[in-house]
């Protein structure tokens, strides 16, 4: 056997050693093991979000009398706020009414109007009951969306990113799916969910191997909600081994490679 097929023999046993180390069990790369035809009842729980400090806001008012609904829909009003993170030279501003730290909005006319803390249907209830008591409007129409309704998508993913929600619902399996899904070597029945709900940070642990994820009230996200997908004990392991065997390797090739260039002299 010549110096050269030598080497190449211990390289490719190099190459193989974080292969050999990196196998992935069937069963722990499959969503929702051993589930059947089956009917599983969602959650009851309400769906409408609550209304946030550095919400960023789309408030549409229109009425019988379009020239008197004018004033509320200028985009350059001064109670206006740009969202920074999208106010990009190639990218459109983004224009909506900003909630404030101390939770209110600042309409035109109605001055100071408190917004967090209630849901959106309420504050759309609320506006317009001051337009009418207000006799600013005539059978008034309110219509707010939320403008940085977002979700964000961590770690074993394919594309890790902040997803922006245009129709302000979406599912777990959904916000996994706008991320690429889930790599080979992503924890399965481990998935971290922070959620953020009156100033306090919740931690929630979810499995997608069990059908108990469709009940669950995380099954639907809500905005700002964080998903970690952690990497599973098969990376974390061969990742080790790699570190470890690597330099092993590398000084054993090395010694051989100056042993038979020596002998071959």
């Amino acid at each position: 056997m010549n110096l050269r097929r030598l080497i190449c023999l211990l390289s490719y046993a190099t190459l193989l050693i974080p292969l050999l180390s990196a196998c992935v069990s069937t069963k722990d790369a499959v969503y929702f093991n051993n589930i059947g035809n089956s009917e599983i009842k969602g959650s009851t729980e309400s769906l409408e979000p609550v209304i946030q400090p550095n919400d960023l806001l789309s408030i549409t008012i229109s009425s019988l009398n379009p020239a008197a609904s004018e004033v509320f829909n200028v985009s350059s009003n001064s109670s206006m706020r740009m969202n920074n993170a999208t106010a990009q030279s190639t990218v459109a501003p983004v224009i909506g009414y900003l909630v404030d730290q101390e939770g209110n909005v600042q309409l035109p006319l109605l001055g100071k109007t408190k917004a967090a803390g209630i849901t959106k249907k309420d504050f759309q209830e609320g506006i317009r009951n001051q337009l009418i008591q207000k006799k600013l409007l005539v059978e008034p129409v309110v219509d707010i969306r939320y403008l940085n309704y977002k979700i964000s998508v961590l770690g074993e993913v394919a594309r890790p990113s902040v997803l922006t929600v245009p129709n302000e619902k979406i599912t777990l399996l959904e916000a996994l799916g706008l991320a690429g899904d889930l790599t080979i070597y992503a924890s399965r029945n481990n998935v971290l969910l922070i959620r953020e709900e009156n100033g306090v940070k919740k931690l929630t642990r979810l499995d997608l191997t069990s059908k108990e994820l469709f009940a669950s009230p995380y099954y639907y996200l809500k905005s700002n909600d964080i998903i970690y997908v952690e990497p599973n004990k098969t990376k974390i392991q061969s990742a080790s081994n790699v570190r470890q065997w690597l330099p092993v390797v590398f000084s054993g090739l090395t010694i051989v490679i100056i042993a038979l260039d020596r002998l071959t002299r």
